[in-house]
Protein backbone atom coordinates (compact mmCIF):
# COMPACT_ATOMS: atom_id res chain seq x y z
CA UNK A 1 0.00 0.00 0.00
CA UNK A 2 1.14 3.63 -1.01
CA UNK A 3 1.06 6.00 1.85
CA UNK A 4 -1.17 9.09 0.35
CA UNK A 5 0.34 12.74 0.09
CA UNK A 6 -2.59 14.91 0.55
CA UNK A 7 -2.50 18.63 0.60
CA UNK A 8 -4.94 21.54 -0.72
CA UNK A 9 -5.93 22.66 -3.89
CA UNK A 10 -4.25 26.05 -2.66
CA UNK A 11 -1.12 24.00 -1.96
CA UNK A 12 -0.71 22.35 -5.23
CA UNK A 13 -1.60 25.45 -6.99
CA UNK A 14 1.57 27.15 -5.55
CA UNK A 15 3.75 24.01 -6.25
CA UNK A 16 2.77 23.48 -9.82
CA UNK A 17 2.28 25.23 -12.76
CA UNK A 18 -0.83 26.43 -13.82
CA UNK A 19 -0.40 24.37 -17.21
CA UNK A 20 0.60 21.28 -14.40
CA UNK A 21 -2.43 22.07 -12.41
CA UNK A 22 -4.82 22.23 -15.23
CA UNK A 23 -3.86 18.78 -16.32
CA UNK A 24 -3.21 16.95 -12.82
CA UNK A 25 -5.79 18.54 -10.56
CA UNK A 26 -8.32 19.58 -12.27
CA UNK A 27 -8.14 16.44 -14.87
CA UNK A 28 -7.06 18.66 -18.00
CA UNK A 29 -5.41 17.20 -21.18
CA UNK A 30 -2.72 18.46 -22.85
CA UNK A 31 -3.16 18.74 -26.63
CA UNK A 32 -2.43 15.80 -28.66
CA UNK A 33 1.92 16.10 -30.37
CA UNK A 34 2.16 19.44 -27.65
CA UNK A 35 3.82 17.33 -24.98
CA UNK A 36 8.05 16.75 -23.90
CA UNK A 37 7.54 13.55 -23.34
CA UNK A 38 5.61 11.98 -26.74
CA UNK A 39 8.75 11.73 -28.76
CA UNK A 40 10.93 11.12 -25.76
CA UNK A 41 13.62 8.11 -26.25
CA UNK A 42 15.73 8.81 -23.49
CA UNK A 43 16.01 5.74 -20.79
CA UNK A 44 14.73 5.92 -17.28
CA UNK A 45 11.75 6.02 -15.15
CA UNK A 46 9.06 8.33 -15.45
CA UNK A 47 7.78 9.34 -12.31
CA UNK A 48 4.90 11.55 -11.02
CA UNK A 49 5.31 15.73 -11.80
CA UNK A 50 3.33 16.61 -8.22
CA UNK A 51 4.92 13.87 -5.47
CA UNK A 52 7.73 11.96 -7.54
CA UNK A 53 5.93 8.74 -7.15
CA UNK A 54 7.35 6.11 -9.51
CA UNK A 55 4.91 5.40 -12.47
CA UNK A 56 6.85 3.99 -15.68
CA UNK A 57 10.13 2.67 -16.93
CA UNK A 58 11.39 4.07 -20.50
CA UNK A 59 11.51 0.64 -22.27
CA UNK A 60 7.73 0.10 -21.67
CA UNK A 61 6.83 3.52 -23.64
CA UNK A 62 6.22 3.34 -27.49
CA UNK A 63 4.63 5.25 -30.21
CA UNK A 64 1.32 4.44 -30.69
CA UNK A 65 0.29 7.45 -32.38
CA UNK A 66 -2.15 9.03 -30.75
CA UNK A 67 -0.14 12.01 -30.07
CA UNK A 68 0.58 11.73 -26.10
CA UNK A 69 3.16 9.54 -23.73
CA UNK A 70 2.01 5.84 -24.08
CA UNK A 71 3.18 2.73 -22.06
CA UNK A 72 1.73 -1.00 -21.85
CA UNK A 73 2.59 -1.32 -18.70
CA UNK A 74 3.27 0.98 -14.97
CA UNK A 75 6.35 0.29 -12.94
CA UNK A 76 4.13 -1.97 -10.72
CA UNK A 77 0.75 -2.94 -9.39
CA UNK A 78 0.54 -0.28 -7.08
CA UNK A 79 2.23 2.59 -9.14
CA UNK A 80 -1.03 3.65 -10.27
CA UNK A 81 -4.79 3.68 -9.71
CA UNK A 82 -7.62 3.48 -12.39
CA UNK A 83 -10.92 4.75 -11.83
CA UNK A 84 -14.56 5.16 -14.22
CA UNK A 85 -14.64 8.40 -16.41
CA UNK A 86 -18.00 8.96 -18.04
CA UNK A 87 -17.12 12.27 -19.13
CA UNK A 88 -17.38 13.51 -22.46
CA UNK A 89 -20.08 11.50 -23.20
CA UNK A 90 -17.88 7.82 -23.43
CA UNK A 91 -16.90 5.68 -20.83
CA UNK A 92 -13.13 5.48 -20.22
CA UNK A 93 -10.94 4.86 -17.08
CA UNK A 94 -8.81 7.23 -15.91
CA UNK A 95 -5.44 6.69 -14.70
CA UNK A 96 -4.40 8.46 -11.55
CA UNK A 97 -1.21 8.66 -9.29
CA UNK A 98 -1.30 5.70 -6.54
CA UNK A 99 -0.06 8.30 -4.41
CA UNK A 100 -1.08 11.88 -4.61
CA UNK A 101 -4.23 10.94 -7.25
CA UNK A 102 -2.86 13.22 -9.72
CA UNK A 103 -4.68 12.87 -13.21
CA UNK A 104 -2.39 10.97 -15.37
CA UNK A 105 -4.03 10.51 -18.07
CA UNK A 106 -6.60 7.27 -19.28
CA UNK A 107 -5.54 3.58 -20.22
CA UNK A 108 -7.12 1.73 -23.17
CA UNK A 109 -7.10 -1.50 -24.80
CA UNK A 110 -5.93 -1.18 -28.17
CA UNK A 111 -2.18 -1.55 -27.07
CA UNK A 112 0.97 -4.02 -28.01
CA UNK A 113 1.83 -6.87 -26.72
CA UNK A 114 2.22 -8.45 -24.10
CA UNK A 115 -0.68 -6.30 -22.15
CA UNK A 116 -2.70 -5.22 -24.99
CA UNK A 117 -2.85 -1.75 -22.77
CA UNK A 118 -2.34 1.25 -23.91
CA UNK A 119 -1.94 3.97 -20.70
CA UNK A 120 -2.31 7.61 -22.82
CA UNK A 121 -0.16 10.03 -20.84
CA UNK A 122 0.15 13.69 -20.30
CA UNK A 123 3.89 14.54 -20.42
CA UNK A 124 2.52 17.35 -17.67
CA UNK A 125 2.03 15.12 -15.42
CA UNK A 126 5.62 12.82 -15.77
CA UNK A 127 8.82 13.81 -15.17
CA UNK A 128 11.76 11.55 -16.36
CA UNK A 129 14.34 10.72 -14.14
CA UNK A 130 17.19 9.51 -16.23
CA UNK A 131 19.08 6.18 -16.08
CA UNK A 132 21.92 6.03 -14.32
CA UNK A 133 25.00 4.65 -16.39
Amino acid sequence: MVEKVKKTDAEWAQELSPEQFEVCRNKGTERPFSGKYNSCKDHGTYVCSCCGHPLFKSHTKYDSGSGWPSFYKPLSEDAVAEKSDASLFMRRTEVLCARCDAHLGHVFEDGPKPTGLRYCMNSLSLDLEPAED
